[in-house]
């Protein structure tokens, strides 16, 4: 099974999920945005892509740029700030087994197929 957390609106998204129909995969579409994640499960994720949370962090979006920008925040903080704001979590995301990979751009999903 593949999972990917994805955001339809998101051309990226849209294209990363079609290259994993396109490789037969199994799929797991988590909305995020409809269905927010737990710290635990966000961590964990963060964990998968062996990444430090503000790699996870979308820098360009309003939301970052008037709340939190050029702030203090611990890894805590910016797994709090994503939960609270999903939009601010990099998309998509793919996990399969115990790898993870951010698609962008959505070709290199095929990494860990």
């Amino acid at each position: 099974m593949t999972t990917i957390y994805h955001n339809p609106r998101c051309s990226k998204s849209r294209q990363c999920l079609a290259v994993l129909e396109e490789h037969n995969e199994e799929i797991e579409i988590v909305k995020y945005l409809d269905t927010p994640l737990s710290k635990d499960k966000l961590s964990e994720i963060i964990n998968l892509l062996q990444i430090s949370p503000i790699e996870l962090v979308r820098k360009n979006e309003a939301i970052w740029k008037e709340n939190y920008k050029n702030k203090e925040l611990s890894d805590d903080d910016l797994i709090l700030a994503m939960i609270e704001n999903p939009k601010l979590i990099e998309r998509p995301i793919v996990i399969k087994g115990n790898k993870a990979i951010i698609g962008r751009p959505p070709e290199k999903v095929v990494d860990i197929l």
